[in-house]
């Protein structure tokens, strides 16, 4: 109901404002929008563009999509907080958490990513996983960071080098091919294998870590051995003809936990593990190669997982070669419910993102439904959903383009109309008294009551949600725990101010991290005027968020601390 509270004396006046009311709710309801025609498409980066899909059941869709033919553009996963041993992370933060890092596209390190486009990514937590840890498994920049489940439904989307894109389905990891071959002298000497990647150590395990485990391994001193070993590249998945080679650094054997730079890993043994590894004989100098495999559970399945460059785990692969799958059985896949997905053709990827929990503004879609859209309006022929609800969530060049609030609380559909302008004596707009504020009528979007601060300024709803600050304001969005990229691909850039040897020190109190740029993690924070030189690494001087990054080795005390320094924090000292 309007109430109008217009001049008695003037029932001309009231009449037209009844009808512009109505007009404003003809026009800009869910029901009065018209579904957006398919070259409304607006472009946000070369080979990226955006459309919002308006449907009158109501229900607003956000889908960007990514040209394959564009060498430019490259998909990329996202880590929240940069490390899978638990801790999430909002859309938004993951998108700039990896805006302008380096990459390994084109099987290089050094070009760099221009984040455009962020979606949240697979289920995380309980009860499958510790709190914030990502279910099943992740493929990042290369690196194989987290093993898929083994059994139906263990793997989800994946882009690989060679940029093709598929989705894995059923997987299995053969024990005898998940091994570290230890080299001497071009040879290969012995092989172990290993149990695991990235997930906590048990007894008499061998597990291998990357740097998207953590600052370190967090194994503690139980007595186990850990090498340190530098690689020429992220660990791929590879065949042992094509394995990821390295050179052992260090060797510590009951020393606690040990730290992971960025271009290296750490093999960590206990028990069992440790007396297989010490009576092999391997010593620090000598190289390994480190081989991994996927196998497909059905054997009629021609997927291909070597050097896959980025993937995430899914659920309810609703698209497959054109066809839509049947979950008529499945309860969770016919609740209308907000939704994320991951679409393509042999043109374009697709991000997807459903708004819902809001009779007003959008009621959210089921798994078939979901599948239609995918299918008769994109024009994709494989498609799988990843975690939707509250997490689901679109972020487009640091933007939130969907209504996060509404699919984390649901909403009751409420707005207050806007103020109508009228031109009053003397032509000046005035504010007009005949609509009452406060009277709600169906929304565009439905609006957040004001958040409550927490000490340190950022909004705080729950454990599980904030608000995060973007573009176009105050945002609620889900904590997640990974994600996946739209990517603009950003040529290596490096600097030549110092050379390999040369002496530094620190201009002010200086953060040394884990590699080059603010996405990883700090070692240490030394102070002005510390003493040290530039050793020799292939990336020196390399660009990466927003400063030119050195690898240095810089005394404090007697302790010698080495990681990436950016170039404005460090001088050449005096003569």
């Amino acid at each position: 109901m309007i109430v109008v509270k217009g001049n008695s004396e003037n029932p001309m006046r009231r009449s037209c404002l009844l009808i512009a009311a109505f007009l404003f709710l003809a026009l800009f309801s869910p029901a009065g929008r018209a579904q957006s025609a398919p070259d409304e498409w607006e472009p946000v980066a070369d080979g990226i563009d955006y459309q919002e899909f308006h449907l009158p059941d109501p229900n607003n869709v956000f889908v960007t999509r990514m040209q394959r033919s564009n060498q430019n553009v490259i998909l990329e996963s996202s880590i929240a907080q940069g490390r899978l041993s638990g801790g999430p992370e909002t859309v938004s933060g993951m998108a700039r958490r990896y805006d302008g890092a380096i990459n390994y596209w084109n099987q290089t390190w050094g070009n760099r990513n221009q984040v455009v486009v962020a979606i949240n990514g697979f289920y995380f937590g309980a009860p499958e996983e510790p709190p914030g840890v990502p279910w099943s498994g992740q493929v990042h920049s290369g690196w194989y960071a987290k093993q898929f489940w083994d059994g139906e439904s263990g793997s989800g989307f994946a882009w690989k080098l060679d940029r093709e894109a598929f989705i894995g389905e059923c997987v299995s990891h053969p024990a005898d091919k998940q091994v570290v071959n230890y080299i001497r002298a071009g040879s290969v000497i012995a092989t172990q294998m290993f149990h695991g990647i990235n997930v906590p150590r048990q007894d008499n395990q061998f597990i291998l870590y990357t740097p998207q485990y953590d600052a370190d391994t967090q194994t503690g001193g139980d007595g186990a051995i850990e090498a340190l070993v530098e690689l020429s590249r992220p660990s791929l998945i590879a065949l042992t003809s094509d394995m990821t080679r390295g050179k052992i650094m260090k060797v510590r054997d009951n020393q606690g936990s040990t730290p992971i730079p960025f271009d290296h890993v750490v093999l960590s043994m206990h028990g069992a593990a440790k007396a297989e590894f010490l009576s092999k004989g391997i010593v620090e100098g000598d190289e390994i190669g480190i081989a991994q495999r996927i196998k497909n559970c059905d054997s009629g399945l021609a997927y291909d997982w070597s050097s896959t460059y980025a993937s995430v785990g899914g659920a309810f692969y609703f698209l497959k070669n054109g066809v839509i799958q049947d979950f008529s059985g499945d309860p969770q896949a016919n609740v209308r419910d907000p939704r994320t997905a991951i679409a393509f053709n042999n043109d374009y990827i697709y991000f997807i993102v459903v708004d819902g929990r809001d009779a007003w503004y959008s009621l959210g879609m089921t798994i078939p439904q979901l599948a239609s859209f995918a299918k008769d309006v994109l024009g994709a022929t494989w498609g799988i959903a990843q975690d939707g609800g509250g997490s689901s969530t679109l972020v487009v060049n640091g933007e939130v383009k969907n209504n996060s609030y509404c699919n984390i609380t649901i909403c009751e559909g409420k707005m207050f109309l806007p103020i109508i302008a009228n031109p009053g004596e003397g032509g000046q707009s005035q504010q007009d008294e005949a609509v009452a504020p406060g009277v709600p009528i169906p929304p565009l979007v439905s609006t957040p009551p004001p958040p409550q601060l927490s000490g340190d300024g950022l909004p705080l709803t729950s454990d599980y949600y904030v608000y995060g600050r973007d573009a176009s304001g105050t945002m609620l969005q889900r904590l997640v725990a990974n994600g996946m990229l739209m990517v603009v691909v950003e040529p290596k850039e490096q600097s030549h101010t110092f050379s390999t040897s040369s002496g530094v020190l620190t201009r002010t109190e200086a953060q040394v991290r884990f590699g080059p740029g603010t996405n990883y993690a700090v070692v240490d924070t030394v102070p002005a005027f510390t003493i040290g030189i530039v050793p020799a690494h292939g990336l020196n001087g390399v660009k990466a968020t927003g400063s030119y990054w050195w690898k240095v080795l810089l005394e404090v005390g007697n302790v010698d601390v080495v990681g990436w320094v950016p170039e404005e924090m460090l001088a050449l000292p005096p003569r």
